[in-house]
């Protein structure tokens, strides 16, 4: 019985001890808590201090960097991709054909000083320095020549069609340029293009009209008259100052009279030559030589070239001569032909 009694007592001792620890270990486990969810607000707590203490003094923004150089700092990265979008990837003008952005710009986040301002403009003037242009525009050629450009192939066939209702045998056509060198594209409009090829066209009859009456020597056009005077003695003309007859034509102009060679050629002989006096002497090929005499002053010299019109000599009267004149030879073959079957008619 006593046995019985003291087993009673031992086992409500150990049921009152289980109590107590587990009212002490809940004890201990409510103040933990309270501790832990203290620290736990005074961390956010100085976390948001620490972030309004930040977003007080800095703002965020975005860098952007062009080929690894950074250019400049932007507010919104969706809203300024829609202004390059615009600005530049869109870009659209005069005689534009390709736009292509060789660099794209990249985007870093970043915190920096709320008095740094943005400026998407610096930035996108920055792109546009990347941007490569191909420009368009179209040339309008007349046998093989160009003689104006305008900014669309509408322009162009508008223009070529209206020239061939006048005259369907015009050898029209429309080069398609590009460059992508602004300064290149020299265009002008419609109406300005419409007249200058009409004035190019009345400028190349005069000219066929005028090549029409120009002299052909041996396959060797003259191009102008040499001088301009009075004829005082022709081709074949005799006279009591001449063992022979007249090799040349004798055109009478005042002293120091420009002289000019009627074709291009080259000089064969520029200098002193008995009764010739100064002489200057131009080969033009085909066999087809001409002499100028009697000159007061040359202007050339041994083997230089020399284009129709130019000025090689000055009217004189050097050598037999009795006053200012050019003595004037046409030669083929070595031979002297008559100048008046080509010029002075």
């Amino acid at each position: 019985m006593h046995r019985i009694y003291s087993i009673i007592i031992f086992s409500r001792a150990q049921k009152t001890s289980k109590r107590r620890v587990k009212y002490i270990l809940k004890k201990k486990l409510k103040f933990y808590t309270k501790e832990i969810l203290k620290f736990f607000n005074i961390t956010i707590i100085a976390f948001g201090f620490i972030v309004a203490i930040i977003f007080i003094k800095y703002k965020p923004v975005y860098a952007v960097s062009i080929s690894g150089e950074e250019v400049g700092y932007i507010q919104n990265e969706q809203e300024f991709n829609k202004l390059v979008e615009e600005n530049i990837i869109n870009y659209d003008s005069k005689n534009v054909d390709q736009v292509e952005l060789e660099a794209n710009p990249e985007y870093e986040l970043k915190l920096v000083n709320k008095s740094e301002e943005t400026n998407e403009s610096t930035v996108l003037i920055a792109l546009q320095k990347e941007l490569k242009i191909t420009y368009k525009y179209y040339d309008i050629l007349l046998d093989g020549e160009k003689i104006d450009s305008v900014d669309t192939k509408e322009d162009a066939e508008q223009i070529v069609n209206s020239m061939k209702e006048e005259n369907e045998e015009l050898n029209f056509e429309i080069a398609e340029q590009t460059t992508d060198d602004i300064f290149e594209v020299e265009t002008n409009t419609l109406e300005v293009a419409k007249e200058n090829i009409a004035n190019k066209l009345v400028e190349k009859k005069e000219i066929e009209e005028k090549e029409k009456g120009i002299a052909d020597v041996n396959g060797i056009k003259i191009a102008n008259l040499p001088v301009t005077g009075t004829i005082t003695s022709r081709y074949a003309s005799v006279s009591r100052l001449r063992v022979s007859t007249h090799t040349g034509l004798d055109i009478a102009a005042a002293k120091g009279t420009p002289i000019k060679v009627v074709s291009d050629g080259v000089v064969t002989f520029a200098g002193w030559s008995g009764s010739y006096g100064y002489i200057v002497k131009v080969d033009h090929g085909n066999n087809v030589e001409t002499w100028y005499a009697h000159t007061s002053k040359m202007l050339v010299s041994k083997g230089q070239e020399v284009t129709a019109g130019e000025k090689i000599a000055l009217v004189g009267s050097t050598g037999n001569s009795t006053g200012p004149h050019l003595h004037f030879e046409i030669r083929i073959d070595g031979e002297t032909v008559n100048p008046q079957n080509y010029i002075y008619k």
